[in-house]
This record gives structure tokens, sequence and C-alpha cells, in this order.
């Protein structure tokens, strides 16, 4: 949850920062896993909150909205007040824990964090500079965003533990690997890091790329090609994007479409430098650990490794608690960043010309890709370079649907931003600088867009 958005030491979740080859679908006789109906009940449960559109009243959204949205109005006028808790519990939490000492990355976190606490009691108190009050600033940022954010975060992760902890995550890696290598040029077991950032949380597919890294079992450049392909925000992510820029309605189709958007740039990106001049050896001083091909039928295969997660997977109460509790210090984390780094990025956005500056580079695209308001869609994609929510909050309320879907996407298809994944990146052994984080950002914007426009107007027009 996969934050989206959250500082470099978010929690790891249990039972899926494993290989695939050490999970044993390569191996033949495992004994049968207990409670085998928890893979069927527990992901189902989990596949039908994220991804089975219901109506109530005058509302078409998934399950999970409409619990976020039901537990929102019961907390009424409190929720800011919740939530601006959970804020100043993040501003603590790195000097609590002593984590702003580990290096700049976190100083520089642990400083944001004060910062958007500070933010977030002016708003909540109400008073401060004027500025900061601005509809389109402040209280936009607080009310349609952190509070969504603060909300969705731990009560999604409840059901992110149903689809990542019962083997679905493991059954559908091992089910994909033919695809990986010709597509991606990684391994088949990446298919589990794919997974894991896309239904759980890109922090949790860093942990598996840079642990599997650090064994042999990548070398550099799979695991840049990982970490900046496969890492972005989770779909729990996905729906406050789509919440903010009101195309709930177009909920599958949004998650179909920045699927195989997200995942053909990636495939692009692959063959381009300056990933193909990354290393291409392992970690120093470990021994490369290749794949070896599943026995038997690919199926059986996916069964196998599913059996074993199922095998050691907690209790439903057990691991309920853990993700709670690890969705309350992700969403920490999360929430006094975006209040601090989006508000810079919002004030820079507003009264300054340089995300407009920056915007230039991807004008060209957009205006011939006949996206509509082509110098919006311009500077909406490089806001995203600061924080992967910003560009839906510039577009939101824009009249063009299909620029609010084009939007929508490149949130979650550039998948590097400063806010959270960058440092994160950069927290971990992969070989990777910021300029190259920088160059691939740019690369991937502009693929996005190209494969985007055109299906997304299709997609309008349909609808």
């Amino acid at each position: 949850m996969s934050r989206s958005a959250s500082s470099p030491d978010q929690a790891e979740q249990p039972h899926t920062n494993r290989d695939p080859e050490e999970t044993g679908y390569a191996q033949q006789n495992r004994p049968r896993p207990r409670g085998t109906w928890r893979f069927f009940l527990y992901s189902g449960i989990g596949i039908f909150m994220f991804f089975v559109p219901i109506r109530i009243g005058d509302d078409t959204t998934i399950p999970l909205d409409h619990l976020v949205n039901w537990i929102r109005d019961l907390l009424g006028d409190a929720a800011p007040w919740v939530v601006l808790v959970i804020i100043a519990g993040g501003a603590v939490y790195p000097f609590a824990t002593g984590r702003w000492r580990r290096n700049t990355t976190y100083l520089i976190f642990a400083v944001l964090n004060v910062v958007g606490l500070a933010a977030a009691v002016m708003l909540v108190f109400g008073f401060g500079p004027a500025f900061l009050f601005n509809p389109d600033l402040g209280p936009f940022l607080y009310d349609s965003l952190v509070i969504q954010v603060g909300l969705i975060v731990p009560i999604g992760a409840i059901f992110l533990a149903l689809l990542v902890g019962y083997g679905l995550m493991e059954w559908i890696g091992v089910m994909v690997q033919p695809l990986m290598r010709p597509l991606f040029k990684t391994p088949g077991r990446s298919a589990v890091d794919a997974v894991a950032s896309f239904v759980g949380s890109y922090a949790l597919g860093l942990l598996i790329t840079n642990r599997l890294y650090r064994n042999g079992g990548y070398t550099g450049r799979e695991a840049a090609i990982i970490a900046t392909g496969f890492s972005t925000v989770s779909a729990t992510f996905m729906v406050i994007v789509a919440r903010t820029l009101e195309i709930m309605h177009l909920w599958l189709w949004y998650f179909a479409l920045t699927l195989v958007v997200t995942y053909a740039v990636t495939a692009i990106i692959t063959r381009l430098p300056p990933l193909t001049r990354i290393t291409d050896e392992c970690f120093p001083g470990t021994t490369h650990r290749p794949e070896q091909s599943p026995r038997g039928g690919r199926f059986q295969a996916a069964w196998r490794a599913a059996g074993e997660t199922l095998q050691g997977a907690p209790s439903l109460p057990r691991n309920l608690y853990t993700t709670v509790r690890d969705g309350l210090i992700m969403v920490m984390q999360i929430l006094p960043s975006i209040m601090s780094v989006g508000l810079i990025a919002l004030s820079v956005a507003m009264f300054t010309p340089i995300f407009e500056w920056i915007g230039y580079l991807f004008y060209p695209f957009t205006w011939l890709l006949q996206i509509p308001e082509p110098q919006l869609a311009a500077t909406a994609s490089a806001l995203g370079v600061a924080e992967m929510f910003l560009p839906a909050t510039l577009v939101a309320g824009a009249e063009s649907e299909v620029l609010r879907l084009v939007i929508a996407v490149i949130c979650v298809s550039a998948v590097i931003f400063f806010s959270a994944v960058v440092p994160s990146i950069l927290a971990t052994d992969i070989p990777l600088k910021v300029w190259q984080l920088v160059v691939i950002w740019a690369q991937r914007v502009i693929l996005s867009l190209i494969i985007v426009a055109p299906l997304a107007h299709l997609i309008v027009w349909i609808t």
C-alpha cells in the first residue's frame, strides 16, 4: 500500500517479503496447507472491497470507498481533529525513535514533518498567514486530501491484509512469471514485487526488491528496473486520486488503464538509458542465485506458492491487529509529508512559474495528443515529481473528463516522486542516483502521456 506516498521507513507487512523460490513453488512435496478456505474467503473479501463497485444511495463506488465515507460522516466535525492527532504523532515519531539520526534523508523528512504539523495546527485552529487559507491551498489540501488519506490508509490496510497475507499475491506472481523476462528483463520472481506494490504499497515492494538484491536474487540493473518500474502507489491511494478527480464512476476503467500504462511504460524504459547503463552485477560480496523454473504445471506451482504462505499465515485477529498497527504507523509518516511537501509544492505552483516552466518539457506532447487544456495538463504532469497527489489537486474541478482521467493515470504511472519514493529508493542498496531518478521520471511521464491520451479519449467516448 502500498502509501502511496509515505516516508522511507514504512512498516513491513508479514509474509510477503520472501522470494517465490523460498516460498516453495519450485518444490514438490509440501504438506497440505492448513485453512485452505482462507485463500478463497479472505482473498475474495479483499477483491470485493477493492474491485467490485456497488450502488448505495446515489453513489456507485467500491465498498472500501463507501466504508471510508460512512466513517467520515460518522466523525463529522471531529475528523479534522482526529487527523491532527495523527499528524502530531507523525511529527514526534522520528525523534522519539531516533530515526532522524540515520541519515540526511531521514533528518530532512523529520524537519518536514514538523513543518507539516505547524501548517495543520494553523489550519485547524484558524490562525496564520492569509495565503495558507486560500481555498485552493491549505483548506483544499487538508480537507480533500489529508483527511481522506488519514482515514483510508488504516482502514484500507485491513482489507489489503486479506489480499496480501493469504497466498493470492504469490499465486498471481507464479502465474505471470513467463511474462517477466521477455517484457521487463527481470526474473519471474519480480512479479511478486509488482503485485506487492499494486495491492500493498511501493514501500513493501522496495523492501522485497532490496532484500533479493542483497541476497543475490537480482542484479543491480534488475533491482533498478523493479524499483523504478513496479514500485508505484497502491490501489488504496488510487481510490483517493479517483475521488479527488471525480472519476469513481470510471473506477474499473481507471484501474485497468493505470495497470496497462504503468507496465507498458516500464517495458519500454527498461530498454533505454539510464537503466540500460546500470551495472548488471550482483550486490558486492554475494553470489548470483539464478531463478529455477517451476516443476510440473504452472497452476500447481502457483498453488504450492500460495499454500506455503497459507502454512505460515497468522490467524485473522493477529493479522488484522498487525496490519492496523502498521497502517497507523504508515499514515503517521504519510500525513505530515503530504501536508508539508504538498503545501510547498502547491504554493510554488500557485505563486511562481517554476512548475509551469518544467511543464514546457511536456507541453509539446499534451498539445500534439489533443489533451484538453494542454498547458494545464503539462504543468500538472510536472507537479508529480514533488508529490504524486499534486497533479490531481491542480486539475480537480476541471471540466474535461478526459483531462482528469489522463492526469489520474499520470499520478500513478510516473512512479517517482520526491516526497516518498525517491528517499525510499535512496535508503536501499539499489544502485540508483538522484539524477537517474529524475531522468527516468521524465521518461515515464512522456511515455505515459503518449500511451494514455488516446485510450482516455476512447474510454470517455464509450462510457
